[in-house]
């Protein structure tokens, strides 16, 4: 082993590099930048929605375990699902809004009618099944109302899912009850 000193000078990185004035160096910034540059104009997205013979638009969503099937078409405003009227089906003012505002986004409450036949899981998992549904229905319609759907976040499906039970465990995650005796 050698115990010559040191020199500092020969390891020291920034002495070979010439120094830049600030007013060239790369500006770091985080998200502020300008998002028109970024985004791509032949972007073509994926449109999920359909439209059969007839012109109705059909979307299918899914939440948790439930699953919608929508149809979209010109008309009135009438709302059905599963053969009964929304305000009937829907008893939540909280779950009837945000069926509603697929609607609101594409300016189509009361001009379209809508028929919707959803299946399985509760009513959380239906009113999330049934807003994804509608959303893809009127993507379907018009692809031009995708950016506006898509940045309101409705056309990602919530892949989250209840976790399953493991065995030797009361629940998921429940263990049993711990006995001192």
């Amino acid at each position: 082993m050698s115990t010559e000193p040191v020199d500092s000078t020969d390891h020291d990185v920034t002495a070979s590099q010439p120094e830049l004035p600030s007013s060239q160096l790369p500006e770091l910034t985080i998200g502020g930048g300008d998002a028109t540059a970024s985004v791509n104009p032949t972007y073509q997205p994926v449109i999920r929605g359909k439209i059969d013979r007839f012109g109705v638009a059909m979307g299918t969503g899914r939440r948790k375990t439930s699953v919608a099937r929508v149809r979209i078409k010109e008309g009135t405003g009438l709302f059905v699902v599963n053969g009964r009227e929304l305000t009937e089906y829907l008893c939540v003012e909280r779950d009837r809004e945000s069926v509603m505002f697929p609607l609101r986004i594409a300016d189509k409450v009361g001009k379209v009618n809508i028929s919707i036949r959803v299946q399985g899981g509760g009513t959380t998992g239906q009113t999330g099944a049934i807003i994804l549904g509608i959303a893809r229905a009127l993507e379907g319609m018009n692809p031009a109302w995708h950016h506006a759907l898509a940045d309101a976040g409705l056309l990602t499906r919530d892949d989250r899912m209840v976790e399953r039970k493991k065995y030797g465990l009361r629940k998921a995650r429940r263990s049993c009850q711990f006995s001192k005796r």
